[in-house]
């Protein structure tokens, strides 16, 4: 880990995950279920060059916010995992994409999770962190899927907006 600039707790945090690629990457992890480099790379709506990838993957990996394992049915890909600490930044993306729904002109389809997750509040948040948890770390299968709520109304707004 490199020195750290200074003791803040905002700084260290944004020292950590703080660059935009570093929360695109999160993001696309938690709610879009990429978890190798090449689909993080083929399904990036921002377009990230792969030596960005490369780089903020082995940062994140680092940081200890991602977990990297072989993937058993093909013994050259890596599949990348959610840590405890990444999903602990579940309430921070919600925020992050509330603050972008007031704020921004956010495209109808890709505001639709930010909208759930603000609806739904913290105990939303929470049942989502289960649900990642589950996916990610092996934990019991929660009662319901909010990753399925969320894909439905992404995909009804994406009907909608043909």
């Amino acid at each position: 880990m490199s020195r750290r600039r200074s003791g803040c707790p905002i700084n260290l945090a944004l020292e950590t995950f703080g660059d935009r690629w570093s929360l695109i990457i999160l993001r696309d992890i938690m709610f879009g279920r990429q978890c190798t480099f090449r689909s993080l790379l083929a399904h990036s709506i921002e377009g990230i060059a792969s030596n960005i990838l490369a780089d903020r993957l082995k940062r994140l990996t680092e940081n200890g916010l991602l977990a990297r394992s072989g993937d058993p049915r093909h013994k050259q890909r890596v599949v990348y995992s959610l840590t405890e600490k990444a999903i602990d930044l579940v309430p921070v993306m919600a925020v992050m994409g509330s603050w972008g729904l007031r704020h921004t002109p956010a495209s109808t389809a890709l505001a639709i999770r930010a909208e759930i997750l603000e609806a739904g509040g913290p105990k939303l948040w929470s049942a989502f962190m289960d649900e990642l948890r589950h996916l990610h770390l092996g934990a019991p299968p929660p009662e319901g899927s909010v990753l399925a709520r969320m894909q439905s109304a992404y995909e009804a707004a994406l009907g909608n907006a043909r």
